[in-house]
């Protein structure tokens, strides 16, 4: 089924660049949201602050190395793949389905202040939609990628760094309300799931644990 969607998606050359587009009408979207607040941010972090801009050019650039095999006419599942690029999808996927299911948790925090709030078709049911989006996105990479126990153990370490940079270091995403240590355990909790969730998903490049 997976292998379906993805192929009927991401299979024909229109298609893709279409899938492309969207993907980077998001980036721009999350680019700015976060722009307002980067200057308050060191520049060697913005890539843990700004994770849902982060995450939606991680999978443009996964989406990206599929343009060689769409354009041979070769199936999706048939895209080659190396270490690297196992890494990169990888990450791809867990960026994606933790900054995807992360605002689900966030706004509903919050719920009232949003719902009421300014623009929360946007705000609140916009964000939603499209962060759920992401996590459609990041379903069909397992399609045409790979991963190694390295990987996952990157992307794992990474989410970790995510948190402590948020909320321990306090450069956390614009929010209407102060963090707590709720927020903080279940983007820990939503970073271990989609760990989980991609070594589930794909097929392992080979036995070696890097």
């Amino acid at each position: 089924m997976r292998d379906a969607v993805a192929e009927e998606l991401l299979g024909e050359p229109r298609s893709l660049v279409v899938t492309l587009a969207l993907t980077a009408f998001m980036f721009l979207i999350g680019v700015d949201y976060y722009a307002g607040t980067l200057g308050e941010v060191p520049t060697v972090l913005w890539p843990l602050y700004a994770d849902s801009a982060v995450a939606v050019a991680l999978g443009a650039l996964s989406l990206a190395t599929l343009l060689p095999t769409v354009g041979s006419g070769d199936p999706v599942a048939e895209t080659p793949t190396n270490r690297a690029l196992a890494y990169l999808h990888t990450l791809s996927f867990v960026w994606l389905v933790q900054f995807g299911l992360w605002p689900l948790v966030s706004l509903n925090l919050a719920f009232e202040s949003y719902v009421i709030a300014p623009d929360a078709w946007i705000y609140y049911w916009g964000v939603l939609g499209t962060h759920l989006c992401f996590v459609g996105l990041a379903l069909l990479f397992p399609a045409f990628g790979r991963t190694t126990r390295g990987a996952l153990a990157v992307a794992g370490a990474l989410g970790v760094a995510n948190v402590v940079v948020d909320y321990w270091v306090g450069y956390y995403p614009p929010l209407l309300y102060e963090p707590g240590v709720g927020l903080a355990l279940a983007t820990l909790g939503i970073a271990a799931l989609s760990v989980w969730l991609a070594s589930r998903s794909f097929r392992r490049l080979d036995e070696d644990p890097a």
